[in-house]
């Protein structure tokens, strides 16, 4: 059983309990743990697990101010924070991507498919629509779903773009600490199957 995803923000990147998540997710997938890709910025600190479908964005704390393009063994890991998570569900393309495939999604093509078939995440029930203290999440999990459980959402938009859906429709629930990326535009929204989904630190507002 992958623990608690959602347990893991504010942990640092050598914090025991990313580790013991990690090698639970290999568990579930037929490669093993490897290093991570890492993207530094002054600001962020990307993880990317791209095997496992799975990104974390690490915040820089006390002062600490990266520089770009430094690699695992030059960070100051106890400097940083886990600020959020993206969770990926991208079956590869049949095809490669076209010149006018943007270069957020071009990143995003680079990832596996999260390999745990259904998971949960907590959430904050007085905030639900459904007041559930979690919802249970699949790789076909739809937009009506999601909507019915928590709610309309705090935040969204996209669904717009040069040709038809070509900016991906995104939904935030701030109060559960969730965001939901999502492939088709916004008339479509209710069946589109998430791409993407971000957990972050519950917010009040």
């Amino acid at each position: 059983m992958v623990p608690d995803i959602q347990t893991l923000l504010g942990a640092n990147p050598s914090a025991d309990a990313i580790t013991v998540f990690l090698n639970d997710l290999v568990q579930h997938c037929n490669t093993s743990l490897t290093a991570p890709e890492v993207k530094s910025y002054s600001d962020a600190v990307y993880f990317n697990y791209y095997p496992l479908g799975i990104s974390f964005l690490f915040i820089p704390q006390k002062g600490y101010k990266p520089t770009g393009g430094l690699k695992l063994e030059d960070l100051q890991v106890d400097s940083l924070v886990l600020d959020s998570i993206n969770i990926y569900n991208a079956p590869k393309p049949k095809t490669t991507p076209t010149k006018t495939t943007t270069s957020s999604r071009t990143a995003e093509l680079a990832f596996s498919t999260y390999p745990v078939l259904k998971w949960k995440l907590s959430l904050s029930p007085e905030a639900s629509a459904s007041n559930e203290s979690s919802i249970e999440i699949s790789l076909t999990t739809n937009g009506k779903d999601f909507v019915s459980c928590l709610g309309e959402p705090d935040r969204k938009g996209g669904g717009a773009g040069p040709s038809s859906g070509s900016i991906g429709i995104w939904c935030e629930w701030s109060k559960h600490g969730i965001m939901v990326e999502g492939p088709q535009a916004w008339e479509r929204g209710k069946d589109a199957i998430w791409r993407v989904i971000t957990v972050f630190p519950q917010k009040d507002e």
